[in-house]
């Protein structure tokens, strides 16, 4: 998504990586770590997000964000915004800190998303308690749950858009529409690989949690019947 707006003019900051990141994270990485102090862990795959949505937004929080984003809010390009995966741990006090930007929420199914590592693999690297766990899938599994109950938690953005990684992949030209109606600008098509979507099908491994069920579902993705592992 993010070469895909920079490839349509949209500048999204100084210094990108392979996967078009604004780099360096470890500002966003310690602000995560400072708004999950905010989050209170109910026990399971439970979290009150409640205390995010009220009440002053840390300070420290606000000098973090705005140090990694220097060079974007520094910008006088007409448009301008960025990508890091790990700003969805962050998303309640980016809505307010921005209320008027548009939030593009990139989605991808857990069956898949879980057969590879990421940085928020382990969601204590980041401050936020849950019952840790030495199940490499299972801490993945638990990481994606957590960011989709955050956002599901937080009040809806004056402007935001979902988009799905399969459809993006194999329906690009679709989904690129939806997205200029959204944005209120062209779009160019980029390269893709259809390979990483269904990767999980020929998965030998545990790659489907009775957890992801509610979510998937919301999400539009379909279970297969005898998929759920307790």
């Amino acid at each position: 998504m993010s070469q895909t707006l920079r490839d349509s003019g949209v500048y999204m900051g100084a210094h990108l990586n392979d996967s078009y990141d604004l780099i360096p994270p470890d500002d966003v990485y310690e602000a995560c770590r400072v708004m999950a102090r905010k989050v209170r862990y109910l026990g399971g795959l439970e979290w009150d997000f409640s205390a995010l949505h009220a009440g002053p937004i840390d300070p420290a929080f606000t000098r973090l964000v705005e140090s990694f984003l220097a060079s974007v809010l520094s910008s006088d390009a007409s448009r301008k915004g960025w990508k890091l995966p790990e700003t969805t741990l962050v998303y309640p006090w980016m809505v307010r800190l921005f209320p008027e930007a548009y939030y593009i929420h990139w989605v991808r199914d857990p069956r898949d998303s879980i057969l590879g590592s990421h940085v928020t693999d382990d969601l204590s690297d980041f401050g936020v308690d849950y019952d840790r766990t030495d199940d490499v899938r299972l801490r993945r599994a638990i990481s994606w749950k957590y960011q989709q109950e955050i956002v599901k938690a937080t009040p809806p953005a004056r402007n935001s858009y979902g988009v799905r990684f399969e459809d993006f992949v194999l329906r690009q030209n679709q989904t690129l529409r939806g997205l200029e109606s959204f944005l209120g600008f062209d779009l160019v098509s980029i390269p893709v690989q259809t390979a990483p979507v269904g990767r999980w099908k020929s998965d030998d491994g545990v790659h489907m949690f009775d957890f992801f069920a509610a979510n998937m579902g919301e999400l539009g993705y379909e279970l297969e019947a005898g998929s759920v592992e307790a």
